[in-house]
């Protein structure tokens, strides 16, 4: 008879909890309803409809593409539920409804089928499909902006009485200042006070999900509290962006204010929400503190040197194609019991 072995040897992971991986998909999915209810009230039902047909197109997709793959179709679990709303939340609201169909073939059939399903693509997929977008349709991604009419009085205002309100120009406060400059930014949003207060609660014109710093900000801590992201990536990520601003943004208010930086574009959704990936992110804490560095400076980078007024998206991917390596780098040192010292041999 075999004797049974003291030790039992399998493949990691060696610690395990009860949470899965469905579970956490729609729990994250479950925090973004906040803020895509906010975009709904800021530019209509527009959000609603797009963010539908995003998610509707993904679940299809992946359906299909696992069935033209051979594998088990794995819809339930929620990933491509995710994938859809976040896809959804990188582009401007005033997009053709053909656009996130289009988006999620990409982000879905080839980063991720492709690449062999979930936990194998490089890079992040609702990023990869907005990149295919940004790439397909530069005109419609850089200008199918809708303005938030709640601009045009103070935040609390809004809440009496926002039928009343008229509507402003519909470019990105980042875009305002790449075209226009700081001028034409304080014509369209007030005072130093104004900007900050309406870009934390969400009231500035941007893409579908990413206005809102205050229920991104709330959503990012509840995910904190149940274990499912830590704070290594997004703060990280919010603290170089602030540092490289202020270090490199030279002498004008905005190009050098380290909080209207944080506060501007995605930066908040792609800090908590997208750099935080299980799948395209570094599994060690060190390793995770430098990702979220080199997402922070290059999108602030971008910001200021490169030719797009918003850097969030290719700073991530360039950063996913960094993750194996990171993990490789970081690795933890290895130890052992010490060896024994020789015994003399018996003469």
């Amino acid at each position: 008879m075999i004797p049974k072995p003291d030790w039992a040897v399998s493949v990691s992971p060696h610690i395990r909890q009860g949470t899965t991986t469905s579970q956490i998909m729609w729990t994250v999915s479950a925090t973004l309803m906040p803020v895509l209810i906010l975009s709904i009230y800021n530019f209509g039902f527009r959000s609603l409809i797009i963010t539908l047909i995003s998610v509707l197109s993904c679940m299809f997709v992946e359906a299909i593409s696992q069935k033209a793959l051979g594998r088990a179709v794995s819809v339930k679990d929620g990933s491509a539920v995710l994938t859809g709303i976040l896809l959804a939340f990188v582009i401007p609201p005033g997009v053709p409804y053909y656009l996130p169909l289009i988006g999620a073939v990409a982000a879905i059939f080839i980063a991720k089928e492709l690449m062999g399903g979930l936990g194998y693509n490089v890079w992040n997929p609702a990023l990869v499909g907005r990149a295919f977008l940004q790439a397909s349709f530069p005109v419609a991604i850089t200008t199918a902006w809708i303005a938030p009419q709640q601009l045009a009085k103070g935040a609390w205002d809004v809440f009496l009485s926002p039928g009343s309100v008229d509507a402003i120009s519909t470019a990105t406060p980042l875009s305002v200042v790449k075209q226009y400059g700081i001028t034409a930014l304080t014509q369209q949003f007030g005072g130093l006070d104004s900007i900050y207060w309406n870009f934390f609660l969400g009231f500035k014109p941007g893409c579908i999900g990413e206005t809102s710093a205050l229920l991104i900000l709330l959503g990012g801590l509840y995910l904190m509290a149940r274990k499912i992201i830590t704070w290594h990536i997004p703060m990280s990520t919010l603290a170089s962006a602030a540092l490289v601003a202020w270090i490199f943004g030279g002498q004008t208010w905005f190009s050098g204010n380290p909080l209207v930086h944080v506060l501007s574009g995605g930066l908040m959704l792609g800090a908590f929400y997208m750099a935080t990936d299980y799948v395209t992110s570094p599994t060690l804490k060190s390793a995770q503190l430098i990702f979220g560095v080199g997402v922070g400076a290059l999108t602030v980078l971008i910001r200021l040197k490169g030719g797009y007024p918003e850097g969030v998206c290719y700073a991530i991917l360039l950063m996913n194609c960094l993750t194996p390596a990171m993990d490789e780098w970081f690795q933890p040192s290895r130890f052992a019991p010490p060896k024994a010292a020789p015994v003399a041999a018996a003469k």
